[in-house]
């Protein structure tokens, strides 16, 4: 008899809440981390098609660490679709402006460019300082790796 795998309906799936303190942790690394946990791969019966990630609410956004030279080597362009519309702004502008938009943008462009996508993005909280809203939740903390340096 053929065995066939079991997959999720959007009714099935629980989410949990966690809690990620983004201070001195590596943006690519943490990036990663939360489309993981958005999406739900990290789950035993991740299916592609049904949004089964979780919810995460990431504090201290304005502390998260560069390595290298990309501090002062990345930038961020937009194009407002008329000749010579080309904006480009630095990273560091970026980050003094608006700290939460450079870890925003950098697990958006990893997540599906499609519906799906977009309704995992919105399970995303992100705050510059340590308080938040969603406490009623009882988020799960979730500790990641600090940045140490070279060794």
């Amino acid at each position: 008899m053929k065995k066939s795998t079991i997959a999720w309906h959007k009714e099935d799936v629980t989410r949990k809440w966690y809690v990620i303190d983004a201070e001195g942790v590596v943006l690519g690394r943490l990036a990663t981390k939360l489309v993981e946990l958005l999406r739900g791969k990290g789950k035993t019966r991740f299916t592609p098609h049904v949004d089964c990630g979780d919810y995460v609410v990431v504090t201290n956004v304005d502390k998260i660490k560069l390595t290298g030279k990309k501090e002062e080597q990345m930038a961020y362009y937009h194009h407002s679709g008329y000749p010579g519309g080309l904006r480009k702004q630095t990273f560091a502008k970026v980050k003094a402006e608006k700290p939460e938009m450079v870890l925003f943008e950098s697990v958006r462009r990893m997540m599906p460019m499609n519906r799906l996508g977009r309704a995992a993005i919105k399970k995303l909280k992100l705050y510059v300082g340590t308080d938040y809203k969603e406490t009623a939740q009882t988020p799960e903390p979730l500790v990641l790796p600090k940045y140490e340096g070279l060794r």
